[in-house]
């Protein structure tokens, strides 16, 4: 299922760039910033740079690579996103359903891009999360969600319980989006199958998101598949 881009802004979307290998520095500068609404604000070659890159650049987006030598891609993105102004990150990868792809989601991520995807889809996605839509397709969303199944039956029976008691925080009507929102829907499927409007939909998510401190909709489907409400109709 594939989203509508979102339209460009009037201001460019700021993006800092955090990858060890210069070479891949050098060529994602040189493919994404040739205008397309990105501003590259700066580069980093550690995660350890990241909040100090933050603080002065102050990034709409952070590409962010995973695997860093000092500080890790997954480590900088806990520490960034536990600020109140915390810019949104996409996390560069080399694999589809990594582990640790997995729990920079969690930490906060609103998606990853491959790093031999095409210049014009990360300039997508890039621009997506900006606009506060995360790149992760559906069939992406279930593979990190079959991931995060994995671990002892304990360990899976205390995520549920833990999920579960989250989601008892929601409205009825909320719990309903939150479940739509795990199966992949876009706010206008979700409308039609609730029949609900679309601005109702965006609220209820906004209200969702705010209710149980989550950063974005793939944190949602997360906790929905955590709560093992995906395997019911």
């Amino acid at each position: 299922m594939n989203t509508p881009t979102p339209p460009a802004s009037s201001e460019p979307v700021r993006l800092l760039i955090v990858d060890d290998d210069p070479l891949v520095r050098a060529g994602l500068t040189l493919m994404l910033g040739g205008g397309q609404g990105i501003d590259i604000v700066g580069e980093g070659a550690d995660g350890n740079e990241v909040e100090e890159l933050v603080e002065r650049l102050r990034p709409d987006v952070v590409l962010m690579d995973i695997r860093m030598p000092v500080m890790d891609g997954l480590t900088a993105t806990e520490r960034l996103r536990r600020r109140p102004d915390a810019p949104e990150v996409v996390v560069l990868t080399t694999f589809h359903a990594d582990e640790q792809v997995l729990r920079a989601i969690r930490a906060g991520a609103a998606g990853f891009v491959l790093k031999d995807t095409p210049p014009a889809r990360i300039v997508d996605s890039v621009r997506r999360v900006a606009a506060g839509d995360p790149v992760l397709s559906p069939a992406v969303t279930r593979q990190l969600m079959a991931r995060a199944a994995g671990g002892g039956q304990g360990d899976r029976a205390d995520r549920t319980e833990r999920a579960r008691r989250r989601l008892g925080q929601l409205a009825e009507r909320e719990q309903e989006v939150a479940v739509a929102v795990g199966r992949g829907g876009s706010n206008a499927e979700i409308a039609a199958s609730l029949y609900l409007s679309v601005a109702t939909v965006k609220t209820h998510v906004s209200r969702i998101l705010a209710k149980l401190e989550l950063n974005n909709r793939v944190q949602i489907a997360l906790l929905v598949h955590d709560a093992g409400l995906l395997d019911t109709p």
